[in-house]
Formats: C-alpha cells, structure tokens, sequence
C-alpha cells in the first residue's frame, strides 16, 4: 500500500477531535483525521484551492538569488511536450543546487545490533539505509534519484495514487546533480552535518532537491530511509523491503498510535545514524566502501537536523533530546511526543504551507510557546504540504503531459521555481548562522527577493 493511499485512508476512516473539521478529500492531511496531529501525511495535505484563474501547471524557473551567496543562476526544469507520455515514459528533472562545490553521494547500510527492530519484534536487530550528500572532488557516474528496484516499486505502488499511471514516468532514468562516490573536496575543509528524516511513509529520496543544494554550500547531509514505514527501500544485493501493511480498523486513536510508533522509532534511529556520522568524525569507518576522504571529514561539534512532515517533528525531539544536535529545523510537520508540549532551547525553524499556522494546529501552538531558544516561523503562500518536497519540482512537469495529477492538492499553487528558491535560501541562511556563526539578516524582516514567504510573530 502506497503513502498516499494509506493517507488517503487515514483520512477517510478517522473522525475529529477537538475543532479540526474532517475532511473527506483524498488530498486532506492524516492529521486532519487524527485531529491533533495536522500535516503529518507526507504528500496529502490540507490543501488550500488554487486562486481563481491560477494557472497551476506553469513550468518551473526562476532566477532568485539564494541567500548568502553571489550565484544568480536559474532553477529551472525542463517539461516535456504534451502528450508524450502517450509516446515513451515522461521524462523529469531536478533543479541543480545552487552552491559553490559540485556534489558527491554515497548509500551505506547500517545495521544497529543494540536493538530489535522496533516495528517487526522477530527481527533480532534494526537494518537502515543512508546516504551521504557532500562537497565533491572529481567526477564519476550521476547518482540515481532512486535506486532501481525501489524506482519500480514506485511506479507500480506509491504513483498511481497521485494520478500517475504505472509506467508513465521514466522514474529510474531520473538522476541527481551528484556523483556516485565521488572523492570529498578537501577545500571545504571539515564539513558541518545535517540529519535530514522524510515524512511518514515517503523515502529518503524525496528530500533531494534541498538536500543536494545544501551539500553543494559545503554540508554533508544524512538521508535517512526508516525500514518497514518507508514505501519501499532498497538495500545492496537488490533486496527490497516494503513498508507494513495498516491495520484494518482506522480510528483516530489508532492513527495516532502508529505515529507516535513510528516517531519513537525514528528517534532512535536518527541517533544511531548520528552515531555512526560521529564515528566517522573520528576517523572510524562504517557501513561499506566509503568515498575517499570521508574518514575525518564530518565535524561533529556542528550538528543539525532537518525533517518533513513527521521527520520535522522528529527534527524537533532530537533537538531537545540529544546534546549533540545544535538547530533544526521543521518541514511544515505538526509535533507527535513530548516534543508537542516541552518545546526546545536550541535554535529552531519552522516552515509552513499557507493553511498551516498556529492557530489551526494545536501541537505547533504549545510547541512555539514552550520553546525558550532562537525560533522562526515562515509561512509560503500558495504552498500546500508536498511543497517541501521533491513533488514540488517533479509534478508539475508531469502534470504538463498527464493532467489526471491534482497540482493544487498536492503542491498548490505557488510558482515551483520560486518555492525551491526560497526554501533553499531560508533553510541554508538557517544553518549557515547557527553551525557556521555566518550573519544574515534574512529572518529580521520580510524579503523583496521573496515575496510569497512571510515572517510569522
């Protein structure tokens, strides 16, 4: 079963608490079902109706300068003609980062014997996949956006839910800015980290638009898949693990068991992939072949964490919990856990699509007024939940040859190539002030170079 599927259901099948209304639409949030948890759901969000006379299915590109850097190209994906699909599989695109350092990735499998699989108490110890984004020397193969056995799988699972035909896209053609195993570049020096979590269900995969333009400006950033919620992930020797199947009954109080399951979960994850970066910090290799210069490279004294949706909550929980992680920052997600009523210390950012605000969402109202530290909150007009992710660049080029694909549901009606740019700007002025002690003055005041992004009190 797809995310969007299990969302779709979770919307369906729960009834409300306290004022949030149902809604019966498959775009509604899972949290609009569990009442307290609002956009939760990776791609199914509380979605605000395009504008009258919108024109939702424009291409993407835009030519916004990124905050903090003098680099004035273009985001910009190319579309395919319409009615290609009926041809030959849709091709897509990425947006190129936007940084100084050409990009480098790497996937590692780590196994944590510590611990039984949380989600599957057969399993004597938790197996994850990760990959390393980085500054790179040297040139090599690009990079897949999605291994070639979880492309598949999601095309004939995780696709069809959004609209999109099995075998309509050429999702396994698709690739990234970055090259497959690259050398890390020794002029960016010791590389501040970055833990990045998706939303509930979704693959690590679907933060790479963000991802790769924050190793492009000098971060190495951790994907994290979380086995057994993630759709599907795939692991060396072309095995692939599917998520769990939901349970029968859908009612709030069970959806909003599975998501507290699941953020605990996560939690320990993360801290395990952040012990394994700390390893490596000190020299000590982990997983498989690593790329040359990785041992020594990641600075762990500069410890971010940045999550969409559910990861955005567990950004948060980590960032309170663990000593070692000094900002984070949350993807339009509400907060599951203790997190929801304690807050943090640490410096913390929140991103919201245009229905989202605290008002409307419980979890983020006692979270903002329980957090002591550095704090900001922006809202992007037009943005609905999947803006945040790699849906934001993608859908509207198929949408141009598959119109079956609702844009305003899943990613609004924001113009993409300007979402993608101020995005990056905001979440890398965030880090560069808070790991590298780099000034900005980018959360004093609105920004003309970003209209649609406003600064909430």
């Amino acid at each position: 079963m797809s995310f969007a599927t299990k969302n779709r259901g979770l919307s369906t099948e729960g009834k409300a608490t306290g004022s949030t209304a149902v809604s019966k639409s498959p775009a509604s949030a899972v949290s609009k079902a569990a009442g307290m948890i609002a956009a939760l759901a990776v791609l199914v969000p509380a979605v605000s109706p395009p504008t009258a006379g919108a024109d939702v299915r424009r291409p993407i590109a835009a030519s916004l300068p990124e905050a903090g850097t003098d680099v004035r190209r273009p985001i910009a994906v190319s579309l395919p003609a319409p009615g290609t699909h009926a041809r030959r599989p849709i091709a897509v695109n990425l947006p190129a980062p936007g940084g100084p350092y050409p990009v480098g990735t790497v996937a590692v499998r780590l196994v944590d014997r510590s611990r039984p699989d949380p989600l599957v108490a057969a399993k004597p110890y938790r197996e994850l996949m990760i990959s390393l984004w980085y500054p790179a020397a040297g040139g090599g193969p690009l990079a897949p956006h999605m291994a070639p056995l979880a492309a598949a799988d999601w095309d004939r699972h995780s696709a069809p839910p959004l609209g999109i035909a099995k075998g309509a896209v050429a999702w396994a053609a698709t690739r990234t800015h970055a090259r497959a195993g690259a050398p890390v570049e020794p002029r960016a020096g010791r590389l501040p980290v970055v833990l990045f979590g998706p939303g509930d269900g979704g693959p690590r995969t679907l933060g790479t638009t963000l991802v790769e333009d924050l190793a492009s400006r000098g971060y190495l950033v951790v994907t994290v898949d979380h086995t057994y919620e993630a759709d599907q992930v795939e692991f060396p020797g072309r095995r692939l693990v599917r998520a769990l199947p939901l349970p029968a009954k859908l009612t709030p109080k069970v959806i909003a068991e599975l998501l507290a399951e699941h953020a605990r979960a996560r939690l320990t994850d993360m801290r395990h992939v952040l012990d394994q970066v700390t390893a490596l910090a000190h020299g000590r290799p982990i997983g498989g072949k690593l790329p040359e210069g990785m041992l020594g490279a990641p600075d762990a004294s500069r410890v971010g964490v940045l999550g969409q949706s559910l990861g955005g909550s567990v950004a948060a929980q980590l960032t309170r919990d663990d000593a070692r992680v000094d900002a984070g920052v949350n993807l339009d997600g509400a907060y599951v856990g203790p997190v929801a009523a304690r807050g943090v210390t640490r410096p913390f950012l929140q991103l919201a699509a245009e229905t989202h605000t605290r008002d409307g969402e419980p979890s983020w109202k006692s979270f903002w007024r329980a957090s002591t530290g550095w704090k900001r909150e922006l809202r992007f007009k037009g943005a609905a939940h999947g803006s945040f992710t790699d849906l934001q660049p993608l859908l509207p080029q198929i949408a141009a040859s598959l119109p079956t694909v609702s844009l305003a549901d899943y990613v609004g009606t924001i113009d993409p190539g300007r979402s993608v740019a101020a995005q990056r700007a905001y979440v890398g002025a965030f880090f560069d002030l808070h790991l590298r002690g780099k000034p900005t003055r980018l959360f004093d005041h609105p920004d003309a170079r970003f209209p649609e992004v406003s600064l909430v009190p």
